[in-house]
């Protein structure tokens, strides 16, 4: 049941995602436009000490991300926020936030910081400041754990049913793994199958309609939580991709202070042990920002 929830939120952020075009094109402070005069000043990290809070704007639906447990904002990006700013000595703000608004809620100096899976994209990489990245948001396929000694990558499901949902990034790419399935094994998928909604393939994964479906790492590793024992994630299936902690662009000095902690997350292992707990695995992580260029 669980596992629905965890969908219903990403699907949230989808619509959110496209809704938001709409809410910034109502406000003085659009969602991939320029930042308003009053936001020009840059934040520096001794500005966050004397204010004595960092504020962290999230989405507290997007689970393992941030979700509510009991009314507190909990999750895998709470830790890490958590972490990272612990040198400053400060407190740890979390303002939940439509995701349809949050770059503009960022601009208005509503918080600090985005962290709730701010994935890079060419657009917001022009009007966004970045961190390097601190989760992986690939796209990677489910498949059940009685197929996992013979699906271990994509060749594996020449002559297969392949999932995806209608309109989503696994839609989108499903032309593109069909050429490489054929380029690598000279046969492509039996079929590829759209539904409405992934809680609908996953159930037609688990009854044997499909062989695999399409969905970001992060949702799977959800679906693995909540059913243990019965499916399993095959990864590289796509090209990765990241997120990162979103700033305002002229914020520099905190992007700076943002890498510098990221990197010594990962040098002492403490990022990966967080992935263990939220998502039981640990990602594939770049050293920096893409390059939309």
């Amino acid at each position: 049941m669980s596992f629905r929830l965890s969908a219903a939120g990403a699907e949230r952020r989808r619509f959110l995602g496209l809704s938001g075009l709409l809410l910034a094109a109502a406000t003085a402070l659009p969602l991939f436009g320029a930042p308003s005069p009053a936001a020009a000043e840059p934040l520096t990290l001794e500005a966050i000490k004397k204010a004595g809070v960092v504020k962290v704007g999230v989405e507290a639906a997007y689970r393992p991300f941030t979700f509510r447990d009991k009314g507190e904002i909990v999750g895998y990006d709470v830790d890490l926020a958590k972490e990272i700013f612990a040198p400053l000595g400060v407190k740890v703000e979390f303002i939940d936030t439509a995701w349809a608004g949050v770059i503009p809620a960022l601009y208005a100096g509503n918080f600090d910081v985005i962290m709730t899976s701010l994935t890079y994209s060419k657009e917001r990489v022009a009007k966004v400041g970045y961190s390097i990245p601190y989760t992986e948001a690939t796209q990677e396929m489910l498949i059940r754990a009685s197929d996992a000694d013979t699906i271990k990558n994509l060749d594996g499901m020449a002559g297969k049913i392949l999932a995806v949902k209608l309109g989503s990034a696994g839609d989108t790419m499903k032309a593109k793994l069909e050429e490489k399935l054929k380029a690598d094994t000279g046969k492509g998928f039996a079929e590829v199958k759209a539904y409405d909604d992934h809680p609908a393939a996953y159930l037609a994964l688990a009854q044997g309609s499909v062989d695999g479906v399409i969905n970001s790492l992060a949702t799977l590793t959800q679906v693995l939580k909540d059913a243990p024992g019965k499916y399993a994630i095959v990864r590289d299936i796509g090209p990765r991709n990241w997120a990162g902690i979103g700033t305002r662009k002229e914020d520099t000095q905190l992007i700076a202070f943002l890498n510098e902690r990221i990197e010594a997350l990962k040098a002492n292992g403490e990022i990966y042990k967080l992935q263990e707990k939220w998502f039981g695995t640990r990602m594939k992580l770049a050293d920096k920002v893409p390059d939309f260029s």
